[in-house]
């Protein structure tokens, strides 16, 4: 298993559901909270982790209980720049080349900041992080072709870009007011804002009540991803793809779950699964899979990677990406998830580089169609490279 871990660290790989007030360092929250005035239940890494960031949680409020001191520490403009430069290369570190840092403006702004000041402040850490590793990445392809590799070998340079969040339970006026933020501030600072997200508490709060803010953003040429189908049934991915045109789902755990269907029972309850499942499947939508997480919030899940239904989304052909969610507070990579996934699926190896590409490709690239399709092509290959 240690060689495999190995292994597929090494690979190119994307991370395309990842939010970044969930995965600071935790000696950086201890230092912010120093240097801001936060009050936290530790200040050193060891109590964090007994007391906040565990190995496991009882529940999904326990789990969104280390949000709290995380969003606290991160709402100042040099904190934010702090904390993205590093989530950058924490990625990197675990052979990431592809990221895209999911956030809410709203969320972190505190009493100093402006929205668009919130994204400027990250892309600044995120941007600086980039250019030091592709400074990396370029002797990485000055050696390959000192070792006389095909010149058409190559690794990857560092991409990333942002995904702004919105949150279920604002009143949808306050997610119309995130959309057009991300919209001029992309426009006005040419900075890779690439999509929306909603998150936030499903039950109780449907994805239908943020309807204006998605079709401003579909209007404007971002794209949309929802969590849908983490804590709620079928019909939360439902009004994510018809209301809000997703183009791809966070999580989607609940799928498959005709007990979950409302007003639907036996074969009416399964054609509709299976008319959720065959449009998410033609239209290659992608669900954004984060095992660990779905792990530590849902008992019914049994802490066993074997009872979620990642198995049933392969077998119904449906485009996969493996991601983290949130690397500190799941305490996870993109590799362990791999090895997570692994355990559960016994990939083949033609599989497993099916996998890791789907996060690739289904990525928001910040470029043409043309850009897009040769940085899919140079992971391809060097995927190759570095399993032969």
């Amino acid at each position: 298993m240690q060689d495999l871990a190995k292994s597929i660290k090494q690979l190119p790989k994307a991370d395309l559901h990842v939010h970044l007030d969930g995965s600071l360092r935790l000696a950086t929250i201890i230092d912010l909270a120093k240097e801001l005035k936060v009050e936290l239940p530790s200040y050193s890494e060891d109590g964090l982790k007994e007391l906040v960031f565990k190995a496991n949680y009882q529940n999904l409020p326990e789990y969104l209980e280390g949000f709290k001191y995380t969003c606290a520490v991160m709402q100042d403009a040099e904190a934010l720049e702090r904390t993205a430069y590093e989530f950058a290369w924490d990625c990197f570190h675990d052979g990431v080349i592809y990221v895209e840092p999911r956030y809410s403006p709203e969320l972190l702004k505190g009493n100093k900041l402006k929205a668009h000041e919130v994204i400027l402040a990250v892309d600044r850490g995120m941007k600086k992080a980039q250019k030091e590793i592709n400074i990396i990445i370029d002797k990485i392809n000055q050696e390959l072709r000192f070792n006389k590799v095909p010149e058409n070998i190559v690794h990857p340079a560092f991409v990333y870009s942002h995904i702004i969040c919105c949150m279920r339970m604002w009143d949808p006026q306050r997610s119309l007011e995130t959309a057009t933020c991300a919209v001029v501030t992309k426009q006005k600072h040419d900075i890779p804002i690439m999509a929306i997200d909603l998150a936030g508490p499903e039950d109780g709060f449907p994805a239908v009540d943020h309807q204006d803010a998605f079709i401003y953003a579909h209007k404007n040429f971002l794209y949309k991803t929802v969590h849908a189908g983490e804590a709620y049934g079928p019909a939360s991915i439902f009004q994510a793809l018809t209301y809000l045109h997703a183009d791809r789902i966070g999580h989607g755990l609940h799928l498959f779950n005709t007990a979950m269907v409302i007003n639907k029972t036996g074969s009416e309850a399964e054609e509709y699964v299976k008319n959720i499942v065959q449009y998410l499947a033609e239209r290659r939508i992608t669900l954004e899979v984060c095992l660990t997480s779905n792990l530590q919030t849902l008992p019914l899940l049994a802490n066993d990677v074997k009872n979620h239904s990642l198995n049933k989304m392969l077998a119904a052909g449906l485009s996969v990406a493996i991601c983290t969610d949130n690397r500190l507070v799941s305490n996870t990579t993109v590799t362990k998830e791999l090895l997570l996934a692994h355990d559960s699926c016994g990939f083949s190896p033609k599989t497993l580089k099916k996998i890791i590409m789907y996060g690739i490709k289904r990525g928001f690239f910040p470029g043409t169609y043309l850009e897009k399709k040769k940085y899919i092509d140079d992971a391809s290959r060097y995927y190759d490279y570095i399993v032969s």
